[in-house]
């Protein structure tokens, strides 16, 4: 059973972000490939602008991922996600059990999962309709592997969403170059 939590309340966009959702809006409806770097300082809103993008791909029948640098940060925005978003968010990342990771894949493949936050290998999920990827906090370094196969999932991401034709949004108050 899903456990109550509280509703985060929708607050009307500010003009800056109205401006960014518009510009937004064609790549989300036509799922064309779209990269767009999101440059805010912290409480500047980017995550009301992924929140209202994730929305609009939900509408069209779409699946969102969400990934952040830190597998400790899922819970929180989970919890965030699921106060806003009409599709439950389920998590994906390494600190899973095999069994629990391979429920989510094949819910994901059958398109019964619409929305996955996740540290760095959720982007390897089998999404069947990715309609957009958000990288939060892009420039954070732990989205580096350097173990085992060796990738940048922001780069990485950026790649995804090419090959899916989607938005791909990398967030972050301090970009990399």
């Amino acid at each position: 059973d899903p456990v109550p939590c509280m509703i985060e309340p929708e607050h009307e966009p500010t003009g800056d972000q109205r401006e960014v959702l518009e510009q937004l809006e064609p790549a989300l409806d036509k799922k064309i490939f779209y990269p767009l770097l999101l440059h805010g300082v912290t409480g500047s809103g980017k995550t009301e602008v992924y929140l209202r993008a994730m929305q609009r791909v939900l509408d069209r029948g779409g699946q969102c991922l969400y990934l952040v640098p830190e597998i400790a940060l899922t819970a929180q925005l989970y919890d965030r996600i699921r106060s806003r978003i009409s599709s439950p968010p389920a998590m994906l990342h390494s600190g899973m059990t095999d069994a629990e990771r391979f429920d989510a894949w094949r819910l994901i493949r059958r398109g019964g999962i619409k929305v996955v936050v996740g540290a760095r290998s959720a982007l390897f999920a089998p999404f069947c309709d990715l309609g957009l990827i958000v990288v939060d906090e892009e420039h954070d370094p732990s989205y580096k592997q350097e173990d085992g196969l060796r990738y940048h999932a922001r780069d990485m991401a950026v790649v995804r969403a090419r090959m899916a034709a989607c938005p791909v949004i990398l967030g972050s108050a301090t970009p990399s170059l």
